[in-house]
């Protein structure tokens, strides 16, 4: 059985493509392993974060670290508390976020804290109203809240981009950076997702959409595995369909240099 015929130059090319795309099936398999093992450390470590109890904020999170300072970052996800007063003239939206696939937008509210520091809580999602509209409720005028640790929010390759002047009611983003230039306090360099309330959070007026907190996060493994193993049988069936092709072709081949008399 002769094989010369794979080394034609059609067939070179043939294997050239075919162990490319078995090359980048294979690739793409372990990159999902690889988002997968992203997953799960971020799920490790939301949890871990959040065994410790609930503690206040100023002993969590330092109030003179900036954005983005691993300081913070350590922290992240923890659980705290706080007391004050929402200054609910300075109540931003994020908009574009979704709650169980629902448009709509975060409301965000300065609390202003004893010693003069406000921290941004996060109080929770809002859709729209019948015309279109977000319209946050007010919240109460004072509150013991208690939440999770956030990061501020960076603007990535694509995305809206924040005005740099002005008093912003819409964000595109939490950017504490941005809200603290708005403000007349001192900003702690990470938000609040609220998670408790006392008092709670107003009821909706009627026929309004209702607030609702978000919560802690939930991490899941998501479906990386089964896109890996995918990717794996994928690569499987073309290198092993392909190698059957080559053998049935080498025995066509050899069968003619046998007989090369047509029937």
């Amino acid at each position: 059985m002769s094989w010369r015929f794979t080394l034609a130059p059609k067939w070179i090319i043939r294997h050239v493509v075919v162990a490319v795309l078995v090359v980048v099936m294979v690739a793409a398999g372990f990159w999902q392993l690889r988002r997968l093992d992203d997953k799960r450390d971020y799920k490790a470590l939301v949890e871990a974060r959040q065994e410790p109890p609930a503690a206040p904020l100023a002993e969590v999170v330092p109030v003179d670290a900036g954005v983005g300072d691993p300081v913070v970052d350590d922290v992240l996800y923890r659980t705290v508390t706080a007391s004050g007063a929402y200054a609910a003239e300075d109540t931003v939206v994020v908009e574009n976020r979704t709650y169980n696939g629902a448009p709509g937008a975060w409301v965000l509210t300065p609390l202003v804290l004893e010693d003069g520091t406000a921290v941004l809580v996060n109080r929770g999602f809002i859709g729209f109203t019948r015309d279109g509209e977000i319209v946050p409720p007010a919240p109460p005028r004072r509150a013991d809240v208690e939440g999770l640790v956030f990061p501020s929010q960076e603007r990535g390759r694509f995305g809206a981009t924040d005005p740099d002047r002005g008093k912003l009611e819409v964000l595109a983003r939490v950017d504490l950076d941005r809200v603290e230039a708005q403000l007349d306090h001192p900003l702690y360099p990470a938000y609040i997702q609220l998670t408790a309330s006392d008092p709670p959070e107003p009821a909706a007026a009627p026929g309004a959409p209702e607030l609702v907190a978000l919560g802690p996060p939930e991490p899941g493994e998501g479906p990386h595995l089964a896109y890996a193993g995918q990717w794996f049988t994928f690569s499987t069936i073309a290198a092993g369909g392909y190698g059957l092709l080559l053998r049935r072709v080498a025995r066509d081949q050899g069968r003619l240099q046998v007989d090369p008399t047509p029937v």
